[in-house]
């Protein structure tokens, strides 16, 4: 028998910030995916966010219909038809909601796609994503340091700013080749 108390095991603070954005996805109220983030500065949680529609709207669980799933609209395409926020978007609006300074600090984001939600895609290949392309942007000007993401059930990946730069600029020539076909003819 043990006597006094027994040690705990407690998580690392890295795991500890990615639980908490866990938790905040617990929140959310997209039908496709459970996504919380959460903004870290000076080791102190200072903000965090889920997916949701704006305050004051109806959210796609209370509605029980998301207009992306009915247009049959893949992951990662065509945001703007989304009625909800991103979870990175409301962590960084609700620091600025209450007056409370994120530069500088990291942001901790867990993801979870929801069982069956995406038909078919549903056997797409485990990768992490990363932020979308208009949370990256939104990231990057807001002056978090670092983002830190856990895919639930495929792993974690941190991403200095540096690099999320390098992907969103990636991502433009990527549809510059794609949409390449709208532009108008330059001479004749």
């Amino acid at each position: 028998m043990t006597e006094g108390p027994q040690a705990t095991k407690r998580p690392e603070k890295f795991e500890h910030y990615l639980n908490r954005a866990k938790v905040a996805a617990e929140r959310g109220t997209c039908l496709r995916r459970r996504v919380g983030a959460v903004i870290v500065k000076d080791d102190v949680e200072v903000s965090s966010g889920y997916v949701g529609a704006p305050r004051g709207t109806e959210n796609c669980c209370d509605l029980g219909r998301c207009l992306r799933i009915e247009a049959g609209i893949p992951s990662g395409q065509r945001y703007e038809l989304c009625r909800s926020v991103h979870a990175e978007q409301n962590a960084i609006v609700n620091a600025a909601r209450s007056g409370i300074g994120i530069k500088d600090g990291e942001m901790y984001i867990s993801s979870e796609k929801i069982e069956g939600a995406y038909g078919r895609d549903d056997l797409y290949k485990p990768k992490i994503y990363g932020p979308c392309m208009i949370c990256k942007k939104e990231i990057i000007n807001a002056g978090i340091k670092a983002v830190h993401m856990r895919e639930e059930g495929i792993g974690v990946r941190s991403y200095s700013i540096k690099e999320l730069r390098t992907m969103l600029a990636d991502e433009e020539k990527r549809l510059a080749t794609e949409f390449a076909h709208l532009a108008p003819k330059q001479g004749r």
